[in-house]
């Protein structure tokens, strides 16, 4: 006999149960709503290690697979808590459909902090995505077909494909960022920083959205293939078919300038496997009572490896604070070594408690068994 109760009861107490699991990683209540911009500048001072050396620019992704994941992130309801990611433009997408609280952004290169403080001026300086892409392309919003707030992603693509580039607006538009920057962010620029902020804003300005994946400011990628292209990584479809891109939709960038206003998307400069920064982010998100619930690490675990420093980065991973749910998102090179036929790019989730104890286990030789071992199915 099934035994006797109070169904009402049993339902009411099944429905709370299912509610706080949906809804915990969603409850940040030590996040302050608006980090306050001199706190702001000063995690970024105090939060970053000294910078590094990186062989490209990485001014857009060249991971043309990025959005594979992101129905499996919708699935199992990844939502809330803390984001880690390294990079540019692609965080942006993952920040979009996973929600965070709070964003870190950490890269070895000082480079890529200073192109995240233009991004976030830009989102600052400009109520849609079109002004958002007339701003970081150089490209006035004149003439015909000129784009509005609702514009599908296809539709500002194509604009800006044929809009010309204009000197003046370069000038005006840097200017803004600088200032913006310095006095909106309290962030001081060096002469260095604004050599750097000048470089990567002109790479836009030269290449419009025709701009890809380079070795340096000067030396284009050869010999791998065509990279894409800014357009190409804007109008990539996810695997429903539909554009996924942080630019597709206008709630997305909404959502992204909303958490940019409130200083809650923060760069940094660090090594994955450094002394401070990972540490600092795991202290404050700790202090914060904020569970981190994806760390999107690109391929730099294969430069871990390869520098020797892969067991620094595990345990700076251990420092911080982690759920049965958190996630790792990656883009693994397709190689003779990886078994992930398609794009010269595959993206894969592994849970970080599987990683911790697989590590521990003795399950890593290499980055290959990493990249190979109990990682999630996207089916």
């Amino acid at each position: 006999m099934r035994p006797r109760g109070k169904p009402l009861q049993q339902l009411a107490l099944i429905f709370v149960v299912l509610f706080s699991f949906a809804t915990a990683a969603t409850r940040n209540p030590d996040i302050p709503d608006r980090i306050t911009s001199a706190e702001f500048s000063r995690i970024i001072r105090d939060f970053s290690e000294e910078g590094g050396y990186f062989l490209s620019d990485n001014l857009v992704s060249n991971e043309n697979a990025y959005l594979s994941v992101v129905n499996k992130l919708r699935d199992l309801r990844v939502s809330g808590g803390a984001y880690i990611g390294v990079g540019p433009e692609q965080n942006f997408t993952y920040i979009a459909r996973t929600h965070p609280a709070i964003a870190f952004i950490i890269d070895i290169r000082r480079q890529a902090m200073i192109q995240h403080l233009m991004y976030k001026a830009l989102f600052h300086l400009s109520t849609d995505r079109a002004q958002f892409l007339a701003r970081l392309l150089s490209r006035p919003l004149t003439g015909k077909g000129v784009p509005d707030a609702n514009s599908s992603v296809r539709e500002l693509m194509e604009f800006f494909s044929i809009a010309p580039a204009d000197s003046n607006y370069f000038t005006s538009n840097l200017a803004d960022i600088e200032r913006v920057i310095q006095s909106d962010f309290r962030f001081p620029l060096s002469p260095e920083d604004r050599n750097s902020l000048l470089q990567i804003y002109k790479a836009f300005y030269t290449d419009g959205v025709g701009i890809s994946f380079r070795l340096g400011f000067y030396r284009r990628m050869g010999g791998f293939g065509r990279f894409p292209s800014l357009r190409d990584l804007a109008e990539q479809l996810d695997p429903d078919g539909k554009p996924g891109s942080y630019l597709a939709r206008p709630d997305d960038y909404q959502f992204l300038r909303e958490l940019h206003q409130k200083n809650r998307i923060i760069p940094l400069v660090g090594d994955f496997a450094g002394y401070k920064t990972l540490k600092s982010v795991g202290s404050f998100l700790r202090n914060n009572s904020c569970s981190l619930n994806v760390f999107y690490t690109s391929n730099v675990e294969m430069y871990l490896f390869q520098n020797d420093s892969f067991a620094n980065f595990v345990e700076n991973v251990k420092s911080l604070p982690v759920g049965s749910r958190s996630l790792f998102i990656r883009s693994v090179p397709n190689t003779w070594r990886s078994s992930f036929p398609g794009n010269r790019m595959t993206t894969l989730l592994q849970y970080i408690s599987v990683f911790t104890k697989d590590y521990g286990d003795g399950l890593y030789t290499d980055y290959w068994t990493l990249v190979n071992t109990h990682f999630l199915s996207l089916e």
